[in-house]
């Protein structure tokens, strides 16, 4: 039990030093997204977020309206035991814009884990498609489908599962972390668990993840503006 403490403690440090170097420097203007190819790109929004993160539906709204024409975007809220589709994919970008909700924010649609719908959402990809593919995930990130502890942080099944369908795809992953109404809003170490997720994820799907430290939530502006210069230096040149 020490030594699984000891471990918790340490991987929650790595995560909040990691925090500070994803979210350092300067966001003024937001970076223009017209110089990079058209997107095939699935927004996937957690229903149990926390009550903040409504605060935030206009600023994802922005980024959808920011993306390059030609663009298909789809919107979908990951809920208890069901992916729930807004916009099926679509290249009108304002009517994406528009289908965004502000999250229930209740512990009645918490999923165990955000990975099973984000798999069903992977499929709704079209192998034909020449576009770069792929999603944002703004989540908690935590699995608890086969209980919560240190073996719970990045690799469980769902997770596996997730990053292969989505290497078969080719959909990069990119992920943004906000904590739920339930565990990782309570518990500093759930937290840490579901960024490590997260975390492996975006890493092994080509993506990134982006996060605060694990003591609540502020604003996704930082998270934007990194995503930004991410998807220019990825995708520069491609048009």
């Amino acid at each position: 039990m020490f030594y699984r403490k000891v471990f918790a403690l340490s991987v929650a440090f790595l995560i909040a030093l990691s925090a500070i170097g994803i979210t350092s420097g300067k966001t003024n203007e937001p970076q223009s997204l017209q110089s990079i190819e058209p997107l095939n790109i699935a927004v996937l929004i957690q229903d149990d977020l926390v009550s903040q993160v409504a605060n935030e539906i206009g600023v994802t709204r922005e980024f959808i309206r920011s993306l390059p024409e030609g663009s298909r975007v789809m919107v979908g809220y990951i809920r208890a035991g069901s992916l729930q589709v807004k916009q099926p994919f679509t290249t009108d970008l304002e009517k994406a814009a528009k289908s965004l909700r502000i999250p229930v924010a209740s512990e009645g649609s918490s999923p165990f884990n955000p990975y099973v719908e984000v798999v069903e959402a992977l499929k709704k990809f079209q192998s034909d498609w020449p576009n770069a593919n792929a999603v944002l995930l703004i989540s908690d990130g935590l699995d608890t489908s086969r209980g919560f502890d240190s073996t719970a942080a990045g690799h469980t099944v769902d997770i596996d599962r997730a990053i292969r369908e989505a290497n078969k795809r080719r959909v990069s992953i990119f992920s943004f972390y906000a904590p739920s109404v339930g565990l990782t809003g309570r518990s500093r170490l759930a937290a840490s668990y579901g960024q490590s997720s997260l975390n492996r994820v975006s890493n092994e799907t080509g993506g990134r993840a982006f996060f605060q430290g694990t003591t609540g939530f502020v604003t996704f502006d930082s998270y934007f503006a990194r995503l930004r210069e991410t998807l220019n230096r990825q995708y520069a040149g491609a048009r």
